[in-house]
């Protein structure tokens, strides 16, 4: 029995694994990616529509930091999205020193890679801190910070880790302060309340000017150019001849003060992505048409309520019925064998917990490359991995709190070993069981947030999109859903329990 049931649970979670798949990547799709930051959704934006017209488009936006995004491009889940040529020579194909064009065309044409259409704008990396702490301490180069220890670094933790960020800054430039990681829409927010005294900018980003920000002089050089640029793989122009000349119209079509505008129509005046790409390519196409249309500023409840609530709700609720089902096929057949096998115990319920020890955003970019998707399939993936824990250590701790003389009893009276544990031992153990999978459920009610980082969609996209606009409204907007959305689970299991054990005493007393 128990072998026949782990044979179901494979043959439903390769299911769902193929299902995924073929609805993560059809062929007649392109599919643009972006990074989790203002600028690149708008790129990823203006790329989508200037595609529309002559090709099916999917943008699969903010897909967390460069390396997810890279690799999902490299795997063909995604066949373009926006890059900077100094993160592709530094931080992509690891040149110590700036490369060539010819060089970095040759190295990338060997993944099978391209990169072109330059937008026309450089938004390098800078440092930046409060004006009037700039003019009070003297300071206006990087290289003048050497001789502030007490300066307080809030840095992107994607910056942090880069080849091209703080190690070799702080190695040029002699730093020796400690930087601490936070999200790079967060770090303003720090930077303007005094939590920090120093951030990492992006030379276009609209809140330097609102906040009136010292961007710091770059004396040593130290960062390359960051020309705007489109990476993409070489067998769009054969897949999508249409589409892609539309693209190459964008040539040179954004100058810096142009994208800093744009930045800030999201930022400061809560236009959306799509809204700011559309007066955009509008005006692209009629120049008299002037500037961006104006679009109504949005209240917290049209975002709370607004049209993608259901398609989120939708993604959000398959990404954990899914995952829980699954885990629950799997989990508990597991949780018996551990507790009817001691040997298998200890190492079982160890890797189901090791497992829960690795950062959600990590597994789900380890799971890109050996899947070779985005989206839905390593997300289920990593949230039944997540579920397992709770259903497999409360399965196998309500077999053992079944009285062995029950047991003996149910034995005496001439049943198997099968019947036993299906007619007496699982239904008393069923309370602990049922306890173990709404754990499991709440848990992945919250974790499924993070599944938007690889474009998995859910209520993660409002918050994605909030974290990069630093933008409450649009964070509350995805975290008052998944909690909401919680507290029904709980509810749900809740009913679900006192249905099926208010019928228990009656039960065992006519038996």
């Amino acid at each position: 029995m128990l072998k026949k049931y782990l044979q179901l649970a494979a043959l439903l979670l390769s299911l769902a694994m193929v299902c995924s798949f073929s609805y993560a990547a059809p062929d007649d799709v392109l599919h643009v990616g972006s990074k989790r930051f203002t600028e690149s959704y708008i790129l990823g934006e203006i790329l989508s529509q200037a595609a529309s017209s002559s090709a099916k488009v999917e943008h699969k936006q903010g897909l967390g930091n460069t390396a997810i995004v890279f690799e999902a491009l490299k795997a063909g889940a995604i066949d373009l999205y926006p890059e900077y040529m100094g993160t592709i020579d530094r931080e992509i194909l690891k040149h110590e020193q700036p490369a060539s064009a010819d060089v970095i065309r040759r190295e990338l044409a060997a993944m099978g890679l391209g990169v072109a259409v330059r937008f026309g704008f450089n938004n390098t990396y800078a440092l930046a801190m409060r004006a009037a702490d700039s003019e009070r301490m003297g300071i206006r180069r990087i290289g003048d910070m050497a001789a502030h220890p007490e300066l307080k670094f809030g840095l992107s933790h994607e910056f942090i880790g880069r080849a091209d960020g703080w190690a070799g800054l702080a190695h040029s430039y002699g730093l020796k302060q400690q930087a601490q990681g936070l999200d790079h829409g967060i770090a303003y927010e720090a930077l303007r309340k005094a939590q920090i005294d120093v951030i990492d900018i992006y030379s276009t980003d609209a809140k330097i000017k609102q906040l009136g920000l010292r961007v710091l002089d770059d004396n040593a050089g130290y960062f390359p150019r960051y020309d705007a640029v489109v990476l993409y793989r070489l067998d769009i122009a054969q897949r999508f001849p249409s589409a892609w000349q539309s693209i190459q119209k964008l040539e040179a079509s954004i100058d810096e003060s142009r994208m800093t505008a744009m930045n800030a129509a999201a930022e400061l005046d809560n236009k959306s992505f799509t809204d700011i790409a559309h007066a955009f390519l509008q005006q692209q196409e009629s120049p008299a048409a002037g500037g961006a249309s104006k679009v109504a500023r949005k209240n917290f409840w049209s975002i709370l309520f607004g049209p993608d609530l259901g398609r989120l709700s939708g993604q959000h609720i398959f990404l954990v019925a899914c995952s829980v089902l699954l885990a629950v096929l799997v989990g508990i057949p597991l949780g018996i064998a551990a507790a009817y096998f001691s040997g298998l115990r200890y190492p079982l319920m160890s890797i189901v917990g090791v497992v829960q020890t690795i950062p959600s955003l990590a597994l789900l970019a380890i799971l890109i490359p050996v899947l070779g998707r985005i989206g839905t399939a390593p997300a289920l993936i990593a949230l039944f991995l997540y579920a397992l824990l709770p259903i497999v250590s409360n399965s196998c701790i309500g077999m053992e709190q079944v009285p062995k003389g029950l047991r003996m009893a149910a034995t005496a009276l001439g049943m198997g070993t099968k019947d036993r544990i299906l007619s007496v031992e699982v239904p008393l153990a069923l309370p602990v069981i049922l306890a173990g999978v709404r754990t499991a459920a709440v848990i992945s009610v919250g974790t499924a947030t993070i599944a938007a980082f690889i474009g998995a969609g859910g209520y993660g996209e409002r918050i994605a999109v909030g974290l990069a606009l630093n933008d409450y409204d649009m964070l509350l907007a995805g975290a008052i859903p998944s909690a909401v959305l919680a507290i029904l689970t709980q509810a749900i299991f809740a009913g679900l329990e006192h249905l099926l054990f208010s019928r228990l005493p009656s039960n065992s007393t006519s038996s």
